[in-house]
């Protein structure tokens, strides 16, 4: 059976037995019937494996295919380094079919409970260095530009300037690594109460850290769930560090899952970043507040609504 018409058959199994009623957003109808096509979304939002499941099934090309019919334009993949190349060229191949563009994966390992960049244990920063080499090979097989990067745990044994200089140059030593290839490391800070003890958690230090690397290859990664809890004020930190922003994210609060089931107003701040002329990609990094075939149309019709601001 050709792909297509697996997808086609499976998809059409799985809408017939949704539920007839009333769904969260007030909307009446089976689910086929509130798929309403391919909607032109204004930001490039991005998925990830398995929000979709339910609709499209548990196979990744499956997913995409779903997801370009949505009118998804971009897809995130935080574990695309653990794949295998056969996986990754027909990703990319389907990306490239179906006009879907490649969000960040996570670039090296990350060190949730002990520092390693901001130590400046050579041995630490070398791994570092090594993992960031091998996601360049990665980036290129499947079309990526940037890459998460998280410089991992804070050193207690060490001054926070002395950790920063220590940050710092690992990330110049990386930034040469990627900037040949035109790629670009976005660096996540992370917010205290999901992850204790992190060295990098607000804007205006990630800010601070991209400028003392003065590269194209280094930028931030804004991610709107974290910075919420950790220093709120949302749009006047997006504008006082917008020129190193290459990238953003996306969960509501609290929860993290998809927007309008929280307190951010991501009306409000799609459009200021749309107004200032945002093309990058928005990363969907967060749950799905209902872990059903109607849950996952929930999804798509918040966007709709959040992305409704023209």
């Amino acid at each position: 059976m050709k792909r297509r018409t697996f997808v086609q058959n499976s998809l059409m199994a799985t809408l017939g037995a949704s539920v007839t009623t009333t769904g969260a957003f007030g909307f009446a109808g089976n689910a086929k019937e509130k798929q309403q096509g391919k909607h032109n979304f204004n930001l490039k939002y991005a998925p990830h494996e398995g929000m979709f499941k339910h609709n499209a099934g548990g196979d990744i090309i499956s997913q995409l295919e779903y997801m370009a019919e949505q009118g998804f334009t971009a897809l995130e993949d935080n574990g695309m380094s653990g794949r295998s190349v056969n996986v990754q060229e027909a990703m990319a191949k389907t990306m490239q079919d179906l006009d879907i563009e490649m969000g960040v994966f996570v670039a090296h390992k990350i060190y949730w409970s002990e520092p390693n960049l901001a130590s400046g244990d050579k041995g630490k920063r070398e791994e570092f260095l090594s993992d960031i080499r091998k996601s360049v090979e990665v980036a290129k097989r499947v079309n990526a530009k940037w890459v998460t990067v998280v410089p991992g745990h804070v050193d207690l044994r060490k001054e926070p300037g002395y950790q920063t200089a220590n940050v710092v140059e690992s990330l110049k030593q990386a930034a040469g690594i990627l900037e040949p290839h035109g790629i670009t490391m976005v660096l996540e800070p992370l917010n205290y109460m999901n992850h204790p003890g992190m060295f990098l958690t607000k804007s205006a230090q990630a800010y601070e850290v991209c400028k003392a690397v003065n590269s194209p290859s280094c930028k931030i990664l804004y991610d709107i769930y974290h910075q919420q809890i950790t220093e709120g004020n949302l749009i006047p930190n997006i504008e006082a560090s917008w020129d190193e922003i290459a990238y953003f994210q996306v969960g509501d609060n609290p929860g993290r899952n998809e927007p309008t089931t929280g307190e951010i107003n991501y009306r409000n701040v799609f459009k200021y970043i749309y107004d200032k002329g945002f093309k990058g990609i928005v990363g969907m990094e967060h749950g799905n507040s209902r872990p059903d075939t109607e849950g996952e149309l929930a999804v798509i019709e918040a966007y709709k609504k959040v992305d409704d601001f023209l």
